[in-house]
């Protein structure tokens, strides 16, 4: 059983790391360059910092990270949606982009959690 759980919790931290690299590019890239809600950027591009808190801890295949940060994950998935429908042109394309990394990184990291259980109650952590 714990070989099935690795095999299965592997894709999911993969999958979790790549959606929160990818989350905090486009976060910053948004509010700096593409579709800043002022010329020249915004301190909007500050909502990427809270990404940074969890980035250790998911490097590192962390299950505790994995599930403090699927409930961070959804001030995101709410700011992308909110703005999804109430922007238009680059900007909601932006949010709808955001949207889908959220929800790719909320389904991972309760993957990786679910995943990782058994091991966790073996370890008697």
């Amino acid at each position: 059983m714990a070989r099935l759980d690795a095999t299965y919790s592997r894709p999911c931290n993969f999958a979790a790391i790549a959606s929160l690299l990818l989350l905090i590019v486009l976060c910053l890239a948004w509010e700096l360059w593409l579709a800043p809600l002022r010329p020249g950027g915004s301190w909007l591009a500050l909502k990427a910092l809270p990404l940074l808190a969890p980035l250790f801890g998911i490097l590192h295949a962390r299950r505790y990270t994995h599930q403090w940060a699927s409930l961070l994950i959804l001030l995101y998935l709410l700011e992308g949606l909110t703005r999804a429908f109430s922007d238009n042109g680059m900007m909601q394309m932006l949010a709808i982009v955001e949207v889908v990394l959220a929800l790719v990184f909320f389904m991972a990291t309760l993957c990786f959690a679910r995943a990782t259980a058994q091991q966790h109650i073996r370890a008697g952590d």
